[in-house]
């Protein structure tokens, strides 16, 4: 007999990991480039995000351990459609704080606790068009050599004066990345709650071009801000890529079915 699947709303078995998105969007609903990113990954204890994660889903582990990640970026030219992206107000720093799921369908996907952006109209545009958690913040990515700092400051909604300083060194480029490093960066989708209802948002971009680095400062409070606990001791993993396009598909709903 075949096996019964899963009630509605109950996380099913994940799908595989895989380094290449397992499908394209061949009509994108946003555009847009990230760059110059550095990923800092903490073990977490599932038990411990499970309660901020959106209706549907559960955290997403590997070998029983789930990630908190503090990620720090360029965002380049947010565009809508097929629309060019634009170069001034979708060209800003972001940081974002960042869990990791898996939904009933099986969908591995990256949960938003915080996003820090330097724009307040796109800020104020995702916050009230798309229930996003993005923040007001002044920000900074900065590099020297074969260093990047990025800094942030939190200045609406708050909590206000919520910061954080990152600086790595970039090092070699990766081959071929661990299974952890695939699990923390190989996301095709996000998981998140629109006007109450839980959806996914599918998103492709080309494969990862991954470095080494070497964490050499990291002074930040927005991990606490978003609701964790306090990371402990130095980040699991410690990543920089120059970055990828990507494309963002219409979103789903969590038992598959496309929304209008």
């Amino acid at each position: 007999m075949p096996p019964t699947p899963p009630p509605p709303g109950t996380p099913g078995s994940p799908e595989p990991i895989t380094a290449e998105p397992p499908e394209a969007i061949a009509r994108p609903l946003l555009t847009q480039s990230w760059l110059d990113l550095t990923f800092l990954h903490w073990a977490a204890d599932p038990a411990d995000v499970a309660p901020l994660l959106p209706p549907g889903t559960a955290p997403d582990t590997l070998d029983g351990v789930t990630y908190v990640g503090l990620v720090a970026f360029r965002m380049h030219r947010v565009g809508w459609l097929r629309l060019p992206g634009i170069p001034y107000l979708g060209t800003f720093p972001e940081t974002n704080v960042r869990l990791y799921s898996v939904d009933g369908q099986g969908r591995r996907g990256v949960v938003f606790l915080s996003l820090d952006a330097s724009r307040l109209l796109p800020v104020t545009v995702a916050r009230i068009g798309f229930r996003m958690p993005y923040l007001w913040s002044r920000m900074a990515v900065r590099r020297s050599g074969g260093t990047v700092t990025y800094t942030s400051s939190r200045r609406w909604p708050g909590p206000r004066g919520a910061r954080s300083r990152i600086t790595v060194r970039v090092g070699e480029p990766i081959g071929e990345p661990t299974a952890l490093e695939h699990f923390l960066t190989a996301r095709w989708g996000l998981h998140g709650a629109f006007f109450g209802r839980s959806v996914y948002l599918p998103n492709t971009h080309p494969r990862w071009p991954l470095h080494r680095a070497e964490l050499i400062e990291c002074e930040e409070d927005l991990v606490t801000a978003a609701g964790l606990p306090e990371p402990v001791g130095a980040p699991v993993s410690v990543l920089y890529s120059p970055g990828v396009p990507a494309r963002f598909g219409r979103p789903a709903r969590p038992a598959g079915i496309r929304t209008p």
